[in-house]
């Protein structure tokens, strides 16, 4: 980027803020940003000349679209090329809490591993299982993709349908209490929005199988955390693996020290081709925009209209 713009590089390790960001933003034409970066209505009254907000990253929750389309201020994120690496992560999760693979791990590491038993940490056999899909999009479909190694049967929830997934997988499209009492490993993969979050409730965890697994690589807002604590305390379901959290990067208090829980610090793109992509385009689509040419990927085209 410096071989066609002045950069200025915020590098503190500490998330930047929504005063901080607003403080800074000053004259800046575009901002390239995290998807942990508030990039509120706030923020974009102080950069009067702002006319593009480049998100590294697919979700763009944490940008106004509204306020920015009103501003007539290009939206971009980097859609597609992160699905592997999340689908990939998701299932790294999934068999993670289904066979104990980190409580294995701290037993080992403590010292309190004595030999071979037949009833010592037993998990969840993965073969034959019913996996759901909440959210058919890419990310989605590449995890339901990869079922097919363990000859399980898939539902899916998604607004339209997925031929793909029906025809390929023999997936099926079933409303949300069918998916919620029928699958016995559940993946997230909506994005955030006034809709969807607390999409997963006590009303919903409720409806879950006793042996059941939740998974979440998506938004933790779209998970009311609070009553998924409770759920995972009771024993109402069987755990959960989470990449991300309701209120990132805090934890609802009492959510690690439950034993039937996986956590990950939001690493389902977290491979070094697949940041260092995400990292290109970004760039490339402030570039791109600033030479007159239309993004890689943008979020409200109609600003873009003459």
């Amino acid at each position: 980027m410096r071989n066609h713009f002045e950069v200025e590089i915020y590098s503190d390790s500490v998330p930047l803020t929504e005063a901080v960001l607003s403080s800074r933003i000053g004259d800046a034409d575009g901002l390239l940003c995290l998807v942990t970066d508030p990039v509120t209505e706030r923020v974009m009254e102080q950069a009067p000349r702002l006319k593009i907000i480049s998100n590294h990253g697919v979700g763009y929750d944490n940008i106004d679209i509204a306020a920015a389309t009103r501003r007539k201020i290009a939206v971009t994120n980097t859609p597609g090329v992160l699905t592997e690496a999340t689908a990939d992560f998701t299932w790294a999760l999934l068999l993670a809490v289904a066979r104990q693979v980190v409580a294995g791990d701290r037993v080992v590491r403590s010292g309190q591993f004595h030999g071979w038993d037949p009833l010592f940490m037993r998990g969840a056999d993965i073969v034959g299982k019913t996996l759901g899909i909440i959210g058919a999009g890419r990310i989605g479909t590449a995890v339901a993709e990869r079922a097919v190694g363990w000859k399980m049967s898939v539902l899916y929830l998604n607004r339209g349908r997925n031929e793909y997934l029906e025809q390929k997988l023999n997936a099926r499209r079933v409303l949300l209490p069918e998916l919620l009492s029928h699958s016995d490993f559940i993946s997230i993969h909506l994005p955030l929005t006034p809709e969807t979050r607390h999409f997963i409730g006590a009303n919903e965890l409720a409806q879950m199988k006793p042996t059941a697994y939740l998974i979440n690589t998506a938004r933790g807002a779209i998970i009311d955390e609070q009553a998924l604590l409770k759920a995972l305390q009771d024993n109402q379901i069987a755990g959960a693996a989470l990449d991300v959290f309701e209120h990132e990067p805090a934890l609802t208090p009492g959510l690690a020290e439950l034993p039937n829980v996986v956590l990950a610090p939001h690493l389902g793109s977290a491979t070094f081709e697949t940041r260092d992509k995400m990292a290109e385009i970004a760039a490339t689509n402030i570039i791109r925009y600033f030479q007159g040419k239309k993004p890689i990927s943008i979020v409200n085209p109609e600003v873009l209209e003459p």
